[in-house]
C-alpha cells in the first residue's frame, strides 16, 4: 500500500506542475504603433579608452626646466658670475634647498690658455664662486663639493674664442637627487 500512496503522491505533485506550466490567455493591450527610423550608415563601436600613465619627470630630466642649463660661463681670466646665469644659479639653488638629499659637485674649468697650475687655480676660483652664491641662497654646505679641472676637460676643442668661451665654465654634476 505503501507504494501506492507513493505513486499517487508522484501523479500529485506531477499535475500540480503541469497546471502552473499551463497557458492562460491573457487578454493583450492594444498593439501601440512604433515609428520605425530608416536604416542609417553603421554606427562605430565606441572608442576604447586607454588611461595613460603619467610619469613624473624630475626637473633635473625635462629639457624645459630653468634646471636643463648645468653650466656657468665666466669671462677670460675671471671668476665673477654673470648676471646672464644668476637665474641658472637661483634654479639649482631653489632644487637644493627644496631636495635635502640632492648633492652637486662644482667642476670649474678654464680654457687652454695659460699654465696648467694656473688653470687649475681660476678652475678652482669659479667653482668657489659658484659654490658661495649657493650658499648665500641657502643650500647646505654639505650637498657642494667643489672640484677644478682646469683645462683638462674641454668641451670644444677648437683654438679660438668662440671655443675657448664654452670650456670657460662650472659644470653642475648632480650626484645625488
Amino acid at each position: 500500500m505503501k507504494i501506492n500512496s507513493f505513486k499517487g503522491l508522484t501523479l500529485a505533485v506531477l499535475l500540480a506542475t503541469l497546471a502552473a506550466c499551463s497557458t492562460t490567455k491573457v487578454a493583450e493591450a492594444p498593439a501601440v504603433p512604433v515609428a520605425v527610423k530608416a536604416p542609417t550608415a553603421p554606427v562605430a563601436p565606441p572608442a576604447q579608452t586607454t588611461v595613460k600613465q603619467v610619469i613624473a619627470v624630475s626637473p633635473l630630466d625635462d629639457p624645459n626646466s630653468p634646471l636643463a642649463k648645468r653650466s656657468v660661463y665666466f669671462g677670460f681670466d675671471d671668476f665673477q658670475i654673470r648676471s646672464s646665469d644668476v637665474r641658472t644659479i637661483e634654479s639649482h639653488a631653489k632644487y637644493l634647498v627644496a631636495n635635502k638629499g640632492a648633492k652637486v659637485r662644482l667642476e670649474g674649468n678654464a680654457d687652454e690658455r695659460g699654465g696648467r697650475e694656473y688653470n687649475l687655480a681660476l678652475g678652482q676660483k669659479r667653482a668657489e664662486a659658484v659654490r658661495k652664491s649657493l650658499l648665500l641662497l641657502g643650500v647646505s654646505d654639505s650637498s657642494l663639493e667643489a672640484v677644478s679641472f682646469g683645462m683638462e676637460k674641454p668641451v670644444d676643442t677648437a683654438h679660438n674664442e668662440d671655443a675657448w668661451a664654452k670650456n670657460r665654465r662650472v659644470d653642475l654634476r648632480y650626484t645625488a637627487r
